[in-house]
Formats: structure tokens, sequence, C-alpha cells
């Protein structure tokens, strides 16, 4: 007993506080290294998959339409974007086109590596404000910032997509679909209150800046094309919207168990995210609750919604209205106009040097953004259903409660709850 006492204080006061999940993934590579690689622990068996499955959302990420109707990067894009040809190559957990149950790894190759094997690399000593260089280096004791930029680099997302489109695969299973689309670049802003949210995917799929609203679109290129020319970059906001969601996903019990917490923590997690709103949170924080809350009614035996204020979202669980996520994007911190900084080598404040970069990313962090989404709704729809395989799993979603009235009982009398 003393030593079962003793194993239980440690495991609560001298590990970490997280439990092991039901879905995980690692991503290793660095960006002008060999390869990409992913692992995905936890998908169940028996989810139809091939690399068919990811090659798709890997060509949004480098700023060509699910079509394949453009086939060039899109105004603003990083050069790098006409080089790489990403598609992935799934070398485990998947046998006879099925998922088994086992870690999925995924292996992306950077065709650029083949410019940098065998080189001897300039120094890089001069950090750059608004990236990892210099903050890298104070915490493990790089000699080279290159060591930061290369495992900082966005180039990582490319990993990440690929681990997203296997989870969009699943919650296509259950009717669950997520998407994309740009609001805003610079201070150019779409309309698109009136537009269906469908639509709005439809329609950003085929326009140049990912943006449905075409007036808008054109004038967020127009400004791109100028803020190449003033030798600067620009940022935005993209609006991520999961669609078929079933209410009860999440918790409020805990705080690291509310889905609001975990799908922000999630989008933050991306490169150059600097801020997450859940439906119009904003707007709402000026407003009264009255104007604010959306008022619950009764229709043929199933609850409904008014409106959608609250983005899908109610006590960090799903409402089983859409999810509405509106992520805000800094300008990429790569200008060709030099900022100020020091060289740690010479310790003598000198001008940044270019690397390679976008002019505005905004365009294709929207595939990465519905990536992040689509795993964290796939780990929250397993934790409600629970099982190892697509069979369980289909057998148990139709079981689950909805909105119909009479799912819930109600004891409807006085209780004591504590004595």
């Amino acid at each position: 007993m003393r030593l079962l006492t003793c194993l239980h204080v440690y495991l609560f006061t001298c590990l970490p506080v997280y439990l092991p999940t039901m879905l995980r993934f690692l991503t290793s590579g660095e960006s002008h290294g060999p390869t990409l690689t992913a692992i995905l622990e936890g998908m169940v068996a028996g989810l139809s998959l091939s690399a068919d499955d990811l090659n798709p959302d890997l060509a949004r990420r480098q700023g060509l339409s699910r079509g394949e109707s453009r086939t060039r990067p899109y105004t603003g894009a990083s050069p790098r974007m006409k080089l790489e040809r990403d598609t992935a190559t799934i070398t485990s957990g998947v046998m006879a086109g099925k998922t088994i149950g086992s870690p999925i790894a995924i292996q992306i190759p950077n065709l650029d590596h083949a410019k940098w094997k065998g080189k001897a690399i300039e120094p890089m000593t001069t950090p750059r404000p608004g990236h990892a260089d210099l903050t890298g280096a104070i915490k493990y004791g790089y000699n080279d910032l290159r060591m930061s930029l290369e495992r900082a680099s966005a180039r990582e997302t490319t990993a990440r997509v690929a681990v997203g489109a296997i989870c969009r695969k699943f919650l296509a299973q259950f009717g669950v679909t997520v998407g994309s689309y740009v609001i805003e670049i610079g201070e150019v802003r779409a309309d698109v209150n009136q537009i269906p949210i469908e639509e709005r995917f439809r329609r950003a799929a085929d326009s140049e800046m990912q943006c449905p609203d075409s007036a808008a679109d054109a004038a967020m290129r127009a400004r791109v094309e100028a803020v190449m020319r003033e030798r600067d970059t620009l940022g935005g906001v993209f609006e991520v919207v999961a669609l078929g969601v079933p209410p009860g996903l999440g918790s409020h019990v805990h705080w690291d168990r509310r889905l609001t917490s975990r799908l922000a923590a999630a989008l933050l997690s991306i490169h150059a995210m600097k801020g997450v709103e859940v439906g119009e949170a904003f707007e709402n924080a000026k407003k009264k609750g009255t104007e604010v809350h959306d008022e619950i009614m009764l229709r043929d035996g199933r609850l409904s919604r008014a409106t959608n204020r609250a983005g899908g979202l109610e006590g960090g669980i799903t409402t089983g209205e859409p999810i509405l996520l509106r992520v805000a994007m800094k300008p990429i911190s790569t200008t060709l106009t030099p900022l100020r900084s020091v060289n740690l080598a010479t310790g003598q404040e000198e001008a940044t040097k270019y690397e390679r970069s976008d002019f505005c990313a905004v365009p294709r962090a929207g595939v990465i953004g519905e990536a992040m989404v689509c795993f964290v709704l796939a780990e929250a729809l397993m934790e409600k259903l629970g099982g190892d395989s697509m069979e369980e799993m289909t057998m148990r979603f139709e079981k689950i409660k909805r909105l119909e009235i009479g799912d819930l009982k109600m004891l409807n009398e006085a209780q004591v709850f504590w004595e």
C-alpha cells in the first residue's frame, strides 16, 4: 500500500499533467533537409486511405487550386512554391488500402534539398526580427542561426497538412466537412455575410487569393502586387469553418478538455498566427448579453438556434451549429527591405539579409488551419465514440444524442445534491 501511495504521489507531482491522448502526431525535418516526415498515432483501423487523399491538400498549401485549374502559385507566394511539387508517400500504417490501427508514417521529399546537399553554407549570425532566429539560439545555444531557421520554418506545415488530410478523410465518414477562405489581406476586407458557407468554400477554391468575394479578391491581389513593389510583406485574416459537427464534442469539466481552447491552441501553433476569434467574439464584446447569446427554440421536436454568434461552441462543447474560427496572421517576417538587427558574431548593429520567402502567405494558410482543426475534431469525435475500428465507430455514431427534445431526459423534480 505504501508503495502504491508513493507511486500515486510521483505520478501526480513529478510527471506532466497531460495524459496520453487518443490521437497525436509528430513531424520532423528541416526546411532544406532531405525530407519531411509525419507520424500519426491513434487513427482507427478500417479507414480507406491512399496518397491520393493527401496530395490535393498539399497542392493547396502551395497556392494551387483544388481543381488544378491554376497550376502556378498565386501572386505573392514564395518562389519556392514553383520549385516544390509536394507529394506524400505513406510508408506504414496502411495495408490493402485501409488503415490497420498502427501509426501511420508519411514522407514528403524536399526537392530543393539537392541545391543544399554537400554545399558549405555561409554563416548566419544576424537574427531577423519576428523569426525564431534569436530566441532559438538563446534557448538551444546554437552557434549558427540557420539551426533555428531550418526547423522553425513554415515548411514544417507541409507535414501537418498531410496529417490533417487523413483526419479530414476520417471526419468525412461522419458527415463532417472543414473548409476555409480569406476575409482580409492588409486593409482590404471581404464581405461574405450574405454568402452561404459552402458557397464560400467553392468560390474561394476558384479564386486566386482564396477569397469568396470577387471584388475583394481582385483588390487583395492589387494590394499584394503593390507591397511587392514596396519590398514589404502583408498579413491578413482567414476563417476556418467546420460543418456537420455533432453536438456534445469537447467538455466543460477541465480547462484542457474544452474544445474552444484546444482549437485555439492548435491554430495558434501555426507559424505567424497571432490571434484566434471564435464566432463574432470581438464584436460580441461590444454588445449587451441579450444581443449576443443564441436563443434556443423548438421546431418539430428539435432544438435549434436562429443565430450562431457563439461560433458553434458553448462551455467548450459543440452546439451542433457550424464551428467558425477566425485566425489573424501577421505579415511574414522576412522582408526585402532590411530591418535593423545585431550581428551576434561581431557585436555590431547591421541590417538583416533577405531569405527567400512569401510576400503574403495568407492564401496558403487556410488549408493549414483546416488541417489543425481536422486533427482536433477527429480526436474529439474519437473521444466521444470510442472504439478501434471504423465499423465500431460508425455503429456508435448512430446512437449519440443529437438535438431531439426526446433525447434529453429531465427528472423535473427537486433533488438534494449535497448532504
